[in-house]
């Protein structure tokens, strides 16, 4: 299986320049070696808009004239419909039913096709949607494009800070960190890349101590409030974590609400539960990282309003 390198990434670099924010690199006002991936502060809100931006730039003419479809939870579905959009290029998103609202009704204010059906179908109805319709299947992590694109965060990382030691970065499906893991190894072989995940939705951690994808399945990994990283990786993906990644690490809901409250009071960025869990893990699980001068990816803002309201009244 042929993986993305890192000229990938830098084409990738050269396709979302102009269309997507070079995000900042912020010193955690709490922790003298930590720096922060802002990518909350994209236009959309998360990092999806680089995987996304870089899909569709690479759309021949006759494929941009037949549309894109995807399946999300919210962010890459609202990244694509974003960059779709943009291009002017016909856009259809199946999200599923539970999905947070405040997403949802973004992707719908772009005025794209919207379905919802069962979390298990998301999948299989995009992919059906893509066949009936002639349109690209552009899906949320497991494609090459996606994992170009969202390496570029490496490669911002890497020239804003380059003495860094440690990237943490969240993993859902796998196309954030494959890229990120490409990008920092080519560029600083001396730093480790950890990936991080709740809990209840650690299949990316059984699916690399297997060496080979282990699904929870939706039902199970509902559970958690980090409706971002509820799906496993890929095949594709996974090629990557098992050649790339140095180690990934779980952390509790409770610890991903204290992280996802600390980002809010004292960094003044709103988060949402999913882009938490790297800070989640440099908060309490140090012990498992190694030591240095850390960047925690923080992925996305775009939370329910009651969400960030129950975990700004939690006192701890």
């Amino acid at each position: 299986m042929e993986l993305v390198s890192i000229d990938d990434i830098r084409s990738a670099a050269a396709d979302i320049t102009g269309h997507v924010l070079r995000t900042p690199l912020m010193r955690a006002p709490w922790d003298a070696d930590l720096w922060l991936k802002a990518e909350s502060l994209q236009p959309v809100g998360s990092f999806k808009l680089r995987g996304a931006t870089h899909a569709v730039a690479r759309l021949t003419a006759a494929q941009r004239s037949g549309g894109v479809v995807t399946h999300s939870s919210g962010n890459h579905g609202l990244a694509l419909a974003h960059a779709a959009t943009a291009a002017g290029v016909p856009c259809r998103v199946v999200v599923p039913a539970g999905a947070p609202t405040a997403k949802v009704d973004r992707i719908r204010a772009f005025g794209v096709e919207v379905m919802t059906v069962p979390p298990p179908r998301r999948g299989p109805a995009a992919q059906q949607l893509a066949t009936e319709t002639g349109a690209v299947l552009v899906p949320p992590f497991d494609d090459r494009r996606i994992i170009a694109g969202q390496g570029t965060i490496g490669l911002e990382i890497v020239a804003d800070l380059p003495d860094v030691d440690v990237v943490l970065v969240p993993v859902g499906g796998g196309g954030l960190s494959s890229g990120v893991a490409t990008a920092v190894r080519a560029l600083r072989p001396a730093a480790a890349v950890i990936g991080v995940e709740p809990e209840w939705a650690a299949d990316a951690r059984d699916s690399l101590a297997a060496g080979s994808v282990v699904s929870w399945g939706e039902e199970r990994t509902y559970r958690t409030c980090a409706d971002g990283l509820r799906l496993p990786p890929s095949e594709l993906t996974l090629a990557h974590l098992l050649e790339r990644l140095d180690g990934i690490v779980t952390v509790t809901e409770d610890e991903i609400q204290a992280a996802l409250s600390r980002l809010v009071r004292d960094a003044r960025l709103v988060v949402e539960p999913s882009a938490a869990v790297s800070v989640a893990a440099r908060l309490f699980r140090r012990a498992e990282l190694p030591a240095g001068r850390t960047a925690a990816v923080v992925t996305g803002g775009n939370v329910d309003p009651a969400v960030l309201a129950a975990a700004l009244a939690d006192p701890s």
